[in-house]
């Protein structure tokens, strides 16, 4: 169940600080309203690698589309991996 506190909780940081954990993010609303997402900094930098990730596949996607694909073969002859 996600853990969703008013924005004001945080007169009490102390109190917020410790309801976070690795993979349960404490959402703070404003307003009634969902405003802010505090993270433990290992899930914010596994998100952050995921992220640059997922972009390095999208360029790899949209290069092989504009420039065609390369087979197997090639790749491992570039790589000097022989498959004798």
């Amino acid at each position: 169940m996600p853990n969703i506190k008013p924005v004001s909780d945080l007169r009490n940081y102390n109190e917020v600080l410790k309801d976070i954990s690795v993979g349960e993010p404490v959402f703070l609303t404003k307003n009634g309203r969902g405003r802010y997402a505090i993270v433990d900094i290992a899930e914010y930098e596994k998100t952050r690698a995921v992220i640059k990730l997922m972009s390095e596949l999208a360029k790899g996607e949209r290069s092989g589309s504009e420039n065609g694909w390369i087979g197997i073969e090639d790749v491992e002859k570039e790589l000097g991996i022989s498959n004798d």
